[in-house]
């Protein structure tokens, strides 16, 4: 009933990630493991963990993480089988030991409340400091709209590795493509939950490491992620809005407004689909009020330039 892609490219932590999976309570999974034509070979580990661990392996012969992670994650789920119930579980990030046998135990519960998307709660692991967080938790039953104003407003936080999603519901909308996958799961989510409600599991947990070497560092590819963080944001404001409650509905509008000034794309219709959005939404005195730091911000651009 339950796939554990893991899209495999990195062999430093990726005993670590076989060990979690050998060690569940419960063995009722099963994995495949899509390498990207990576420099490291990993079959030593695999022969090793033959016989505790019921998996498929495949190497491609053509890197394609580098040119899109999300293509990379659509070739590895390619690899399952007939399972309802998927997770895309990076290879240097770990399950506690209850994680298979705690996501059984409550499926009545997440079939009862027709949820499709699941998550574990999470601990962080910081490879400089050398020492993993408390565990971090979330209601059991959030509405994913609620949960992506926590996280656009930097609220709560959210990995890939963490979530277990139905089959359909990927077959159906997929991942979208964004560059560097940046925001591409928090789509997801909204999607795959079809803007419903999201199941959290809090009595078992995901770790997942931080590094120099992770994508999410702050220093790495900004204008790419950016551009992504952009799009992502056009998505939820532009297309998604009206799902957003009144109050969060002009807190996500303020935040896509300081995010273009801050990457410096004003342009007129920034300022038409802004400003509509804000007056059609009875959002009077907002709109006044945005016009006014529109116009510092113009005024203060001409003077720099």
């Amino acid at each position: 009933m339950l796939a554990i892609i893991i899209p495999y490219y990195k062999l430093t932590f990726f005993e670590d990630t076989l060990f979690s999976l050998a060690n569940q309570t419960d063995k009722r999974f099963k994995v495949y493991i899509g390498n990207d034509a990576s420099p490291e070979d990993p079959q030593f580990l695999l022969d090793k963990y033959k016989g505790r661990l019921d998996f498929d392996y495949h190497r491609f012969e053509e890197n394609l993480g580098g040119v899109s992670l999300v293509q990379q994650w659509d070739r590895c789920i390619g690899i399952a089988e007939q399972e309802e119930w998927l997770m895309i579980l990076c290879d240097d990030d770990t399950l506690s030991k209850n994680c298979i046998a705690d996501f059984y135990s409550s499926l009545p519960e997440i079939n009862n409340a027709q949820c499709n998307v699941v998550r574990f709660a999470t601990r962080i692991k910081q490879m400089g400091l050398k020492k993993i967080s408390e565990l971090y938790e979330h209601p059991v039953l959030e509405k994913s709209t609620e949960f992506m104003f926590r996280r656009m407003t930097n609220a709560t936080r959210s990995s890939l590795s963490e979530y277990v999603f139905r089959k359909s519901m990927y077959l159906r909308y997929g991942f979208f493509n964004y560059r560097l996958a940046w925001h591409s799961d928090d789509r997801a989510w909204l999607e795959f939950s079809q803007f419903k409600n999201i199941f959290t599991i809090n009595s078992a947990s995901v770790c997942f490491r931080l590094s120099d070497e992770n994508i999410s560092r702050s220093d790495f590819m900004i204008k790419e992620k950016n551009q992504a963080t952009l799009a992502f944001y056009n998505f939820v404001i532009f297309k998604h809005i009206l799902k957003f409650k009144r109050f969060q509905r002009k807190e996500l509008l303020l935040i896509y407004e300081q995010f273009i000034y801050k990457i410096n794309e004003v342009d007129f219709n920034f300022f038409i689909r802004v400003f509509a959005l804000l007056f059609f939404n009875l959002y009077f005195i907002q709109s006044i009020k945005f016009t006014r730091r529109l116009l510092i911000y113009l005024n203060k651009h001409a003077q720099s330039s």
